[in-house]
């Protein structure tokens, strides 16, 4: 699995973990996030029970594990949280940050030690040593209960399920063209994004924040000028169009 520093400033760091060669085929390929600062780690999305050993190799490379005092999950999927019960049982003080209507669905992965803390429906804010983190409202895209994480001294938004494309483990952690990743995105976004009202709700508030990267949970970070490209291609999607075959 591939470790990459995205972000450094002033004991402040943002990592990505993912491109896992070694993964089965037939498991969807994901982008675990991580927020190091002096005395915590943020870990964010930490993917399914397949990937849980690699993944925590690749943590405590960049951290010690006594220092994860934090993780999120934006949903309930188990792409992002059924290694839940290892992490559970790997670390030693942690809370776990989560949409508060998936409480009862997500201690079925496993929950004994670490704490739960339910984010309400508007949102709320974390305080990591110097750095104020906030979750993001994005229900319905695409689960009912969803966040985003925004960090704005960084300038990095955590975009969950928003901005995904689905790629091969070898593809580049970056976009490079935007016209040519389109196609790479329309169809996940067109079938798992359920509402367009929830779409356009989420691309308003999104547009108000400073942003030098967006960060999906699969496929490749948003840079500069392509986040707004980004905004603007979803906001015109017409999303939510399974019909019958």
């Amino acid at each position: 699995m591939k470790s990459q520093k995205i972000f450094e400033a002033n004991n402040h760091e943002w990592f990505v973990f993912g491109r896992d060669p070694d993964k089965p085929h037939s498991v969807i390929d994901t982008n675990q996030y991580m927020i190091k600062t002096k005395n915590h780690g943020f870990l964010m999305d930490p993917g399914g029970i397949e990937l849980f050993a690699p993944m925590l190799a690749s943590v405590v490379r960049e951290v010690p594990i006594e220092n994860i005092t934090q993780v999120f999950a934006s949903h309930q999927d188990p792409d992002i949280i059924s290694s839940l019960g290892l992490w559970d049982k790997a670390l030693t003080n942690a809370t776990l940050h989560s949409p508060q209507i998936w409480e009862g669905f997500l201690r079925h992965f496993g929950m004994d030690k670490m704490t739960f803390k339910g984010i309400p429906d508007g949102g709320a804010k974390l305080q990591l040593d110097q750095i104020e983190i906030e979750f993001i409202p994005a229900h319905y895209l695409h689960s009912s209960g969803n966040f985003n994480v925004y960090d704005p001294k960084a300038k990095i938004l955590m975009s969950g399920d928003i901005g995904a494309a689905l790629e091969p483990h070898d593809a580049p952690m970056e976009v490079e063209d935007f016209e040519s990743h389109i196609p790479k995105m329309e169809g996940f976004h067109r079938r798992w994004m359920p509402s367009n009202r929830a779409k356009n709700d989420w691309v308003e508030r999104v547009s108000q924040l400073d942003i030098d990267m967006m960060c999906p949970q699969h496929g490749r970070i948003f840079k500069g000028d392509d986040i707004k490209r980004f905004l603007e291609w979803f906001e015109k999607l017409e999303v939510g169009t399974a019909v019958r075959s």
